[in-house]
């Protein structure tokens, strides 16, 4: 029999099928759609998968089956498909979790964080951007009409493309979501959706659901909704800014302390924690930043509107946007996550980072409160600010350089991401693009 709590589900939604899903090494959301007839056993043994046949599993064509394994207390009707539901699942080999599934890698980070008492909570602010697509077969913008050089909070951009906007508020909020504002981002096309923090794993749970329903509520109207991190090389591209706290088993945010002499609010905690996403910044990228083109979006430079709003260097301030980790009164806000990443390992490198600064007692090495767009490389470097990897291959061998994630995320999932993200760079290099045929057919 089925939980008390999970028949009441499946029979105020009339659920007829329950889709087990859990994530590839991309963060990209993969499924079985299971009759509810079968939830039970998707819960006791999961649903099997060939392992090869999903990026990023370690897994061989003779392998065993990869089990996705559910946690009935995720279940979820799913609004856009009526008669679905959808459940949470970790990969299991051989009975054992995997330790490729990205979900199990963050559950593990959880569990180290539960164990001094603590719950890191997380507010994801996902961007993207909306298209169609012409008769050639190329992007346009939804809206034409979206065309000034500051667009951000636009009233007509942002009117003009509300039938999706509420569409996709009205299937999220349903099912949990707290979405408690709207707007048009920097870019052309571009919004974000803003909704309540939760914990760790709830968060991450929440936005690859959020990725699910806009992709498939912006085909059922003829669009595409892309979390490509930079589409339009001249605008803003699309990031996934995380607030980050620590709550005490009572609740209490231990980031915040009033006496803070600063004036950011923050607590020693707070600080150290701060110092390892700094410490550890030019690894982090290669999870925050994890595509050939989140580094189009990671430039050292301006956009068209005047600013990238994406962090380029290494540096901590106050409400500063334009450092990778800002100071929101009270907790932090870590703004190098950009909209294509996999939460899941982003989220479990974020905590590991973090308690490195906590355990070594790390503290940031002084606050920028300055407009490091404003500021020229020699400036920069003045200032002993780093910067941040320029491209996927730095990113990636930042990460081969550092040696706590391996340590503490596990060696199969890094070496495995690493030798992903690695061949993507050399397929990447091979590419003859238009601007070089464009430039070299007749240069010589």
């Amino acid at each position: 029999m089925l939980p008390v709590e999970t028949q009441r589900i499946i029979e105020q939604h009339g659920i007829k099928y329950v889709l087990a899903q859990f994530v590839d090494i991309h963060g990209a959301a993969k499924t079985k759609s299971v009759p509810v007839t079968g939830l039970k056993a998707v819960a006791e043994d999961g649903a099997g998968f060939a392992g090869f046949a999903i990026c990023g599993m370690g897994m061989e064509p003779h392998g065993p089956d990869f089990m996705a394994r559910g946690d009935l207390s995720t279940l979820i009707p799913v609004p856009w498909q009526p008669g679905y539901g959808r459940i949470v699942c970790i990969g299991h080999v051989n009975g054992e979790p995997w330790p490729y599934d990205t979900r199990y890698v963050l559950q593990q980070q959880v569990e180290r964080l539960k164990a001094k008492g603590w719950t890191l909570n997380t507010g994801l602010e996902p961007e993207f951007s909306l298209f169609r697509r012409d008769a050639g077969g190329k992007l346009q913008l939804v809206d034409a009409s979206d065309n000034l050089d500051k667009p951000c909070y636009d009233y007509k951009g942002l009117s003009r493309s509300r039938e999706f906007l509420e569409r996709l508020t009205e299937a999220l909020q349903p099912v949990g979501f707290d979405i408690y504002q709207i707007d048009h981002e920097d870019a052309n096309g571009q919004f974000e959706i803003n909704y309540t923090y939760s914990d760790a794993m709830e968060s991450a749970d929440r936005f690859t659901f959020f990725r699910m329903a806009a992709g498939e509520i912006a085909n059922d109207m003829g669009m595409i909704c892309s979390f490509m991190p930079k589409p339009d090389p001249k605008r803003a591209g699309n990031g996934m800014h995380f607030h980050l706290s620590i709550a005490s088993a009572s609740n209490k945010n231990l980031f915040h302390d009033a006496s803070d002499p600063s004036g950011m609010g923050l607590s020693k905690l707070a600080y150290h924690f701060a110092a390892g996403l700094l410490a550890h910044g030019p690894a982090l990228c290669a999870f925050a930043a994890p595509t050939v083109n989140s580094y189009k979006r990671l430039v050292v430079g301006r956009s068209l509107s005047g600013s990238t709003w994406a962090p380029a260097f290494v540096a901590f301030g106050a409400n500063n946007r334009s450092a990778m980790v800002r100071v929101p009164y009270g907790r932090l806000e870590f703004r190098l996550p950009d909209a294509g990443c996999n939460p899941y390992l982003v989220t479990a490198a974020i905590i590991a980072a973090g308690l490195d600064g906590i355990e070594r007692q790390l503290e940031p090495d002084f606050v920028c409160n300055e407009n490091l767009y404003s500021l020229s490389l020699e400036e920069i470097a003045a200032r002993g600010i780093k910067t941040l990897p320029q491209s996927l291959k730095e990113a990636t061998d930042a990460l081969a350089a550092n040696p706590l994630f391996r340590e503490v995320l596990g060696a199969e999932i890094v070496d495995e991401f690493i030798r992903q993200k690695r061949m993507e760079w050399v397929e990447y290099s091979r590419h003859v693009s238009d601007w070089e045929i464009q430039r070299y057919t007749e240069f010589f």
